[in-house]
């Protein structure tokens, strides 16, 4: 019951297991255990999910059938709905615009307008231990981002890479999260070749 209803109430409210694990300072692997009923949160949990999706702690452990501040199905238009959001595997810079190329399918996200979003394939390990070889990160299509986040960026004439985006000075740093990897400092002319392809909104594993 428990596994059914908060898996049913997050989906209603358009997150994703990583928006809902992130809210509570869990990992995605915790609420994607909940929502198999492979393992339950502790009582101080269940009452911080409770807040979060905006139900009752009761509805959620099966022990109210009329949730307090429930989500109305009928009213719920404005929730995100699940699209098929296409996989590409390599990001390039060429002729004044970015080309996504290899095309490998379709993935789900609950998104509100999919023609912005985008899947990519992950890479290599320089963004280790948080992101692995071959995850799949989400990512909406934009031209800009903010310092700080996490993007998808392009330099010069090589591929795509997803780095930490810091503004330091006049200067742009792709920062890895992996200590084995060095950053990359763009600064003056050479920022004129620096592509941005998006930002990364969520990842996550391909098993």
């Amino acid at each position: 019951m428990f596994s059914q209803r908060i898996k049913e109430i997050r989906k209603l409210r358009g997150m994703t297991q990583s928006a809902l694990a992130s809210s509570l300072g869990v990992t995605q692997q915790a609420v994607g255990k909940w929502e198999k009923g492979a393992s339950a949160p502790d009582p101080q949990t269940v009452a911080a999910l409770s807040e979060k999706l905006g139900v009752s702690a009761d509805y959620l452990l099966g022990c109210d059938e009329a949730p307090k501040a429930a989500i109305n199905r009928q009213t719920a238009f404005h929730v995100p709905q699940e699209h098929m959001i296409p996989v590409i595997g390599t990001v390039r810079a060429g002729y004044g615009a970015l080309a996504f190329t290899e095309d490998y399918g379709y993935e789900p996200a609950n998104v509100k307008d999919p023609d912005s979003y985008f899947y990519l394939i992950v890479k290599g390990d320089s963004m280790e231990p948080r992101i692995s070889d071959g995850d799949y990160a989400l990512v909406h299509r934009q031209p800009t981002l903010e310092n700080g986040d996490l993007g998808v960026v392009v330099f010069g004439e090589g591929e795509g890479t997803l780095k930490k985006y810091v503004e330091r000075g006049n200067s742009v740093v792709l920062q890895p999260f992996n200590a084995a990897y060095k950053q990359q400092i763009i600064a003056g002319e050479d920022l004129q070749n620096l592509y941005i392809a998006g930002k990364v909104v969520e990842t996550k594993a391909k098993w």
